[in-house]
């Protein structure tokens, strides 16, 4: 299973996100978007917690 967090792109944040400044991190899974966190941090625990399941799925 490939996981991973990805900072979203400027040019793909609604006017809103973009004129108060935010910041948008992605978790894909298999290329699926999964998840959207406006907190870096928060993404990986995700993440983390994503590749933990799925660790305990195939054993």
């Amino acid at each position: 299973m490939t996981v991973k967090v990805t900072e979203r792109d400027f040019s793909h944040l609604s006017h809103e996100s973009q004129a108060s400044g935010q910041q948008v991190w992605d978790v894909h899974q298999q290329d699926l978007l999964v998840g959207m966190f406006h907190n870096e941090t928060e993404a990986h625990q995700y993440k983390a917690e994503l590749e933990n399941l799925e660790s305990q799925r195939t054993t």
